[in-house]
C-alpha cells in the first residue's frame, strides 16, 4: 500500500471529501485544507509528498500558493497537481510555468485523479535521468551525445531546434510542457524561438517522424507532451 502523505486543498467540501476518500482508499495519508492560508500553515508544520491544489480559493488563491511554495527552497521540490475548472487555460499555463507538475480539470473522474497522482509520484521518485544516455522508446531511439534520431532503425535528419524540442519532450514522457517552457529550454541560433514558432517546429517534427509523430500530443490551450502509448 502507498504511504505517501498528500495535502488536498479545495474550498468545496464535496470535492475535498471526494478526493480524500478516493486517495485514502489507495493507501495515501491525506490531510485537507479549505483555504490557501490554511494550506501554507500545514505545509510549514508538516511534510508532504504531493499537493493537490485547487486554483480558485478564497483569500490566497492556488496560483499564489504555488508561487510561494516554489520560491521557498524547503518546499520547491514538493510536486503539485492543480485542480482547475474548464476554461481556465491561462491559469493552467501560469501554474505550469510556476512549476506545477500536472493538472486535472473539473469535473473529473476518481480514476483519472488516482492515475495522475500515481504518475506524478512515480516521476519524482525516479532517479534523475542521465542527460547523455541514449533514450529508447519502442522503435524510436534518441542519442543526445551524437544528436541523432533513429525511427525503426532508420536515421532522421532534424535541425538543432527540432532535436532540442524532441529531446525535451521525450525525456519526460507524460509531462505537459507549455510553449514558454519549451522556449526557455531550447538553445540554438539557427531558429528564432518564440511561443508560436514552437508550433511550427512541432509540425515539422511530426512530419519528419512519420508514424512516430503521434507520440507528440497537443494539450489544447496549454502546450505539448510526449506519450509512450499514443
Amino acid at each position: 500500500m502507498a504511504k505517501e502523505r498528500i495535502l488536498v486543498v479545495d474550498d468545496e467540501e464535496d470535492i475535498l471529501e471526494l478526493v480524500t476518500y478516493n486517495l485514502t482508499r489507495e493507501g495515501y495519508h491525506i490531510k485537507g485544507a479549505t483555504t490557501g492560508e490554511a494550506a501554507l500553515k500545514k505545509i510549514q508544520s508538516e511534510s508532504f509528498d504531493l499537493i493537490v491544489l485547487d486554483l480558485m480559493l478564497p483569500g490566497i488563491d492556488g496560483l499564489k500558493v504555488a508561487k510561494s511554495l516554489k520560491s521557498n527552497p524547503r518546499t520547491r521540490n514538493i510536486p503539485i497537481i492543480m485542480l482547475t475548472a474548464k476554461g481556465e487555460e491561462a491559469d493552467i499555463v501560469t501554474g505550469l510555468e510556476l512549476g506545477a507538475d500536472d493538472y486535472i480539470t473539473k469535473p473529473f473522474s476518481p480514476r483519472v485523479l488516482i492515475a495522475r497522482v500515481r504518475a506524478v509520484i512515480r516521476r519524482v521518485s525516479e532517479e534523475p535521468q542521465d542527460e547523455t544516455s541514449v533514450l529508447r522508446i519502442h522503435e524510436l531511439e534518441i542519442d543526445p551525445g551524437r544528436r541523432s534520431v533513429l525511427t525503426g532503425g532508420k536515421p532522421i535528419e532534424l535541425t538543432f531546434t527540432e532535436f532540442q524540442v524532441l529531446w525535451i519532450l521525450a525525456r519526460r514522457p507524460g509531462w505537459v510542457f507549455t510553449r514558454g517552457q519549451i522556449v526557455d529550454a531550447v538553445r540554438g541560433s539557427d531558429y528564432p524561438v518564440t511561443d508560436r514558432s514552437v508550433d511550427v517546429q512541432i509540425v515539422g517534427l511530426r512530419k519528419k517522424l512519420g508514424s512516430f509523430g503521434k507520440y507528440i500530443e497537443t494539450v489544447r490551450g496549454v502546450g505539448y507532451r510526449f506519450s509512450e502509448n499514443p
